[in-house]
């Protein structure tokens, strides 16, 4: 018993080895959320030491979310069947030493090899945390609350980090940065590998490895994701790689659907909890990524704000994304799991829409709207995952939390690409000059407002169909 929590380890775990394992699970989760923000901080540096070009720089960060995107569906169908714990720690053990290979980086193209290892290595151990973390109680409130737990620590890691990042960069070199991580991977190792047992047989599939499926999926994922950057780049090959990504998910979803042994069975994706949870996901995936998005432009380019004070102007997210861990809990306990999934996406969903219609009129709109959707998706980041794991046979549950996943990442780039689109095609001239002339204000503010009106009617419509589908489950 671990504060009141029921373990279903096939053994009784003693309360050192829970609080080890939530430890261990933490500090993946912190990795995650970590890395490429505190990277980012680090770019200019990394340009001028390696003499990158821009698009260089650009795919240090593209070849980590683009591998890691495009891999984690693939990777959890391997722990549903070889075991969630084995590809954990395997994982863990690549990601450290591909930190560690950071400290002999000396050209652009070998850190681009480098992230792009690392992505492999969180697309092993993401899925994993949130499949263990679930495995390791009966009672979904404790779920919650353990989920509650380690996404808290990741989110305390994401604000403090870049700043952290800044601190660091002013007396040591910027492989350091990227060194943090071999600490927490030893870190996660030992936790997971101390106080998780290994897996049951009886919790995994003996299936076949659906090779075509993984690939087409694969391929469409990382398609995906690359197409947003190249429409906001505004490149020639934007729509070709989109109908790409078009036809390999299509490809995909005709390979999983008459597939003797297909990686991931449509059937379950169906049913009401699992589709629910992923729409309430995708819902504030493109909320959060376009709202951060529009408002990043707005406080530096339309109102001028220097970076530092625009960074402080985001300050309500950041806090009200830490100081509601608390709370989480407390809330799910009191609304339920399905009540708490469509109230937390329906604020998401309200905080997109008050910086739409209000935003351009003063900060205090656009502050109200970022506690909104912060408040939102911290709810909403917990129960649609949970949600989708008790959808889910037990022998399922790591693609479950690869697709959890996948549909952030995925919904992420959409909302970036959406918005970006928008503002390309009604703003003239270029976007990052310091000086605009009113025309060009009205008109960004113009593209901003259809911009959050069109991710607004999306999200909304994600999370009225998700609150139908509950519904029908609880029918």
């Amino acid at each position: 018993m671990v504060l009141g929590m029921t373990l279903t380890e096939p053994r009784q775990q003693t309360l050192r080895e829970a609080w080890v394992a939530l430890a261990g699970l933490s500090a993946v989760f912190l990795f995650e959320m970590l890395d490429n923000s505190i990277l980012n901080v680090a770019l200019p540096t990394i340009g001028r030491e390696l003499h990158a070009s821009t698009v260089s720089l650009q795919w240090v960060t593209g070849a980590y979310a683009v591998v890691f995107g495009g891999l984690m569906l693939a990777f959890g169908a391997l722990a549903d069947r070889f075991g969630r714990r084995r590809i954990m720690l395997i994982g863990l053990t690549l990601l450290g030493a591909a930190s560690l290979a950071t400290a002999f980086v000396t050209t652009a193209e070998q850190l681009i090899a480098v992230r792009a290892v690392t992505g492999v290595a969180a697309a092993m151990t993401t899925p994993g945390s949130i499949a263990l973390a679930f495995r390791l109680f009966q009672q979904d409130s404790l779920r919650v609350r353990a989920m509650s737990l380690i996404t808290t620590v990741g989110l305390v890691g994401l604000a403090v980090g870049p700043t952290a990042g800044g601190f660091v960069l002013a007396v040591a070199p910027w492989q350091v940065l990227l060194l943090v991580n071999v600490p927490v991977a030893v870190l996660a190792f030992i936790g997971i590998r101390t106080g998780i047992a290994a897996d049951d047989p009886a919790d995994l599939h003996r299936d076949p490895i659906d090779v075509p499926g993984a690939l087409l999926g694969t391929a469409a994922v990382v398609l995906a994701l690359i197409a947003p950057t190249l429409f906001v780049n505004k490149s020639s090959g934007s729509w070709a790689v989109t109908a790409a990504a078009v036809v390999a998910a299509l490809l995909f979803v005709l390979r999983e659907r008459t597939a003797r042994h297909p990686m991931l069975d449509l059937k379950l994706v169906a049913r009401p909890l699992v589709s629910a949870g992923l729409a309430y996901k995708a819902a504030s995936g493109l909320a959060v990524a376009g709202l951060s998005y529009m408002v990043t432009l707005q406080l530096q380019l339309d109102w001028g704000w220097p970076p530092a004070l625009a960074a402080i102007g985001m300050l309500p997210q950041v806090v009200v994304l830490v100081a509601a861990g608390p709370f989480v809990s407390r809330f799910v306990d009191w609304a339920g799991l399905d009540r708490a999934a469509w109230m937390s996406a329906t604020a998401v969903v309200a905080g997109l829409a008050v910086y739409s219609t209000l935003g351009r009129l003063g900060y205090v709109w656009v502050a109200l709207s970022l506690a909104l959707v912060a408040a939102g998706i911290r709810v909403v980041g917990v129960v649609a995952g949970v949600n989708v794991l008790r959808g889910l046979p037990e022998n399922r549950t790591s693609i479950g939390a690869a697709l959890v996943d996948t549909a952030s990442e995925v919904t992420t780039a959409a909302g970036i690409a959406v918005t970006g689109t928008i503002l390309a095609a009604l703003f003239t001239g270029t976007i990052a000059s310091s000086h605009w002339t009113s025309h060009q204000s009205t008109q960004f503010e113009h593209a901003i407002t259809i911009a959050g009106f069109t991710l607004t009617a999306v999200a909304a419509a994600l999370v009225c169909w998700a609150t139908l589908r509950t519904r029908s489950h609880r029918a």
